[in-house]
């Protein structure tokens, strides 16, 4: 399954927030950008929407920047996924044109099943604790 670029960008993000979270300062967006090279206009956009959902807290100002709004351990890469894009449950109908489409919507109904299942066992907290494994440079 494909993750849009917006997606990938939000996870990079939260886990360099993530990094500094014991920090007591936000971190500044210019920080994020050049830190994950996410382009600064498609990252406040990412970031509104993180706050939006409860997972970011933002700081206005010269000193300014932006902290999780949570432990990194009580947010799954599930909860960024669907802050941004949502997997959308199959319409649920009375009706169906026939036993095959009835049969496809179970298939699409498990595949999001799956899908936020799986997601929902990473914490940011087991991604930054792997730091040693991935070139981070902090």
């Amino acid at each position: 399954m494909l993750v849009t670029a917006r997606t990938e960008y939000a996870c990079l993000a939260m886990i360099e927030l993530a990094l500094h979270y014991p920090d007591p300062k936000p971190i500044p967006l210019n920080l994020l950008t050049q830190k994950q090279q996410i382009p600064s206009r498609f990252l406040v956009q990412i970031l509104l929407d993180l706050k939006t959902a409860g997972l970011v807290h933002t700081t206005r100002g010269s000193s300014g920047g932006y902290k999780l709004a949570k432990p990194p351990d009580q947010i799954t890469l599930a909860d960024i996924v669907n802050s941004l894009d949502r997997l959308e449950e199959p319409e649920v109908r009375t009706e169906y044109s026939s036993p095959i489409a009835r049969e496809l919507h179970r298939i699409w109904k498990g595949l999001g099943e799956a899908y936020t299942a799986y997601l929902n066992q990473f914490h940011l907290s087991d991604l930054i604790s792997k730091k040693d494994d991935v070139d981070y440079i902090i």
